[in-house]
């Protein structure tokens, strides 16, 4: 496997601008790729947001292609060297995928190592077998929960811990999480703001200052922080259902 992927928990921290707290590791990610094709359909205003990754980019001196600006983005995407998959709603955004037919291209692309991909928030949900990690609304209804599946495991974008002070009397993340897990036996990587997962091949890394708490059925969380070798979850067993995945495609 050619994998080449940067996947961010989210796009914005606290006190600096969109993509900021991660610039330097986007620029050592894309290396000599001087042009990325933006994948903006996880929001409604997709000339906004295209723009809003152009700014962000531009220091580093990166030219921005936003794939709504084509009618046939797979056409488009055939020959992109760079994909990123910016953060929203990622029920909108698995849809809209869906709809152009991009999930098995995709992925065989960055497979094949044709292109690199960089996913935010929900793009970083769709780098997983599924979305049912999110924790977004089902605004709309995709035509299943499949998504790019470039990992054998599922990732929890914003990850926020239990607040012992806390008075809310909802679900901890935690707790939705380990509802989850009730129902399927497969890893959750639960990300917090700040923190980023950079795969080489069969290398996995952890990135940021914030660390990760990894989920499985029937243990405790266990803690992981910057720099530790997450590799061996990439020889977990793909948790996907071929069928949904093939009826999505």
């Amino acid at each position: 496997m050619n994998h080449d992927l940067l996947l961010l928990s989210n796009s914005s921290v606290h006190g600096r601008g969109y993509l900021e707290h991660a610039l330097s590791t986007i620029q050592e990610f894309l290396g000599p790729r001087n042009t990325l094709h933006f994948a903006p359909y996880a929001l409604a205003d997709h000339d906004g947001y295209t723009q809003k990754v152009r700014e962000a980019l531009s220091p580093i001196g990166v030219d921005v292609v936003g794939l709504h600006e084509t009618t046939e983005p797979r056409a488009v995407l055939a020959d992109a060297e760079a994909l990123f998959v910016g953060g929203g709603n990622s029920f909108r955004l698995a849809k809209t995928l869906q709809g152009y037919g991009l999930l098995e291209p995709v992925r065989e692309q960055v497979e094949a190592g044709q292109t690199c991909y960089m996913g935010s928030s929900a793009g970083t949900n769709m780098s997983c077998p599924t979305l049912r990690t999110t924790n977004d609304m089902p605004i709309v209804e995709p035509g299943s929960f499949a998504t790019f599946g470039l990992l054998p495991f599922q990732i929890n974008p914003h990850y926020l811990d239990p607040d012992p002070a806390s008075t809310h009397m909802g679900e901890t993340r935690e707790e939705r999480i380990s509802q989850f897990l009730e129902e399927n036996d497969v890893a959750v990587l639960g990300m917090r703001e700040g923190s980023w997962l950079r795969r080489r091949g069969t290398s996995l890394e952890l990135g940021g200052t914030t660390g990760a708490r990894l989920f499985t059925r029937d243990q405790e969380p266990r803690e992981f922080e910057e720099h530790d070798d997450l590799s061996f979850l990439l020889q977990l067993t793909p948790a996907f259902d071929r069928a949904a995945f093939d009826y999505a495609t």
